[in-house]
């Protein structure tokens, strides 16, 4: 189940506000105009593009770039499911065998779970369960890796491009200082691109990154509690005995909500 993440979209808005904020109470509307120069977007923005897609493959560009969706959805991964659902799964298996886990595979949504039951059910070794389920739990990071390295690097050259406008800026201003009236203007418009590569990189791309790895460390554990639950399954291990193993991933809080019903370790 999604639902909008209101952290990411107030983040951003309350964002602009700040910056909006900023403008009107020194230079007010005459402030806000003073702060755009399309010279200046093209360098800073297109630039630091550029080079973001200089330093990726373009379908991992791509899918980082599309991957800002993700930041506005707010997937509902409790832990606490995830390990009442292994419990059961578990009193399954203690009371009607490993192979019943078979038919209850049929109704679990999770791919990566279906997968490690289906393998405990065929009678897969257990060093070679835990093999393949990290190693599809590696090539997963990995995935998501290279989504979060787009929005660091882009965060990375915003800021640089930004300063090679600047640069550029100055450089033009000081060939021709001929009206000293004219220094003064000049010199702003040469530190908007300074200004614009500072948004980028902390209005946009950081905490982009940011939410995409917070998103990526709660993915990892929800799979590593599911990995180490399927394997204490296939070894037999008592349903209370499990919850008590999987509830070390949580914080202290959170490890008594919602354990008093799942029935484990009865005999």
């Amino acid at each position: 189940m999604e639902e909008l993440d209101i952290a990411s979209l107030a983040g951003m808005l309350l964002g602009v506000a700040m910056f909006l904020f900023g403008v009107f109470s020194s230079g007010g509307i005459a402030g806000l105009s003073s702060m755009f120069d399309f010279a200046s977007i093209i360098i800073t923005v297109g630039g630091s593009i550029a080079g973001t897609l200089e330093s990726n493959k373009l379908p991992d560009f791509i899918n980082g770039l599309k991957a800002i969706s993700l930041i506005f959805k707010n997937e509902q991964q409790d832990p606490g499911e995830t390990i009442k659902h292994i419990i059961e799964l578990s009193n399954t298996a203690r009371k009607e065998g490993l192979l019943a886990l078979e038919e209850a595979a049929n109704g679990i949504e999770d791919d990566f779970l279906k997968k490690g039951i289906m393998l405990v059910v065929d009678g897969t070794d257990p060093e070679l369960v835990r093999g393949i389920m990290e190693t599809d739990l590696s090539c997963i990071e990995s995935r998501h890796k290279k989504t979060i390295a787009v929005w660091e690097k882009w965060a990375e050259l915003g800021p640089a491009w930004g300063m090679i406008g600047t640069l550029i800026g100055l450089i033009l201003m000081l060939k021709d200082m001929n009206d000293p009236s004219s220094i003064g203007p000049k010199m702003a418009v040469a530190l908007v691109t300074t200004l614009y590569g500072s948004l980028v990189a902390n209005w946009l791309c950081n905490p982009v990154a940011a939410k995409l790895t917070i998103n990526n460390n709660t993915e990892m554990m929800l799979k590593e509690i599911t990995v180490e639950g399927i394997l204490s399954i296939q070894a037999g291990e008592n349903p209370r005995v499990i919850e008590e193993k999987l509830k070390s991933f949580l914080a202290p809080s959170a490890r008594n909500n919602g354990s008093e019903d799942n029935g484990g370790g009865e005999e």
